[in-house]
């Protein structure tokens, strides 16, 4: 038996798509400290100090950054999905 997606709730789809790319962002960002560290200890014997903060900074920033795009990204998807399905058809999906 398949059921019909006629919508989605904007609020709560923008919100678990925002946690979504907020777990990857931090992924990227330990990848990115990880990056950062190798590159910092080159830079460090070079003399430039760089990689600890960019390491931190990347933990941080990364997902904050990627649960922004995604919360805003679900939210535009949600809302173009409600008007197309509301005027056409909605997904068929088999629910047991």
């Amino acid at each position: 038996m398949t059921q019909e997606l006629k919508r989605i709730e904007v609020v709560s789809f923008a919100v678990v798509l925002g946690l979504v790319g907020a777990v990857i962002g931090l992924i990227v960002g330990i990848l990115a400290a990880l990056f950062g560290a190798m590159i910092g200890s080159v830079a460090s014997a070079m003399g430039l100090g760089l990689g600890a903060a960019f390491g931190i900074g990347a933990i941080v920033i990364f997902p904050v950054m990627l649960f922004i795009e995604g919360f805003i990204g679900g939210a535009i998807f949600a809302l173009i999905y409600n008007f197309i399905a509301s005027k056409y058809k909605g997904i068929e999906i088999e629910l047991k």
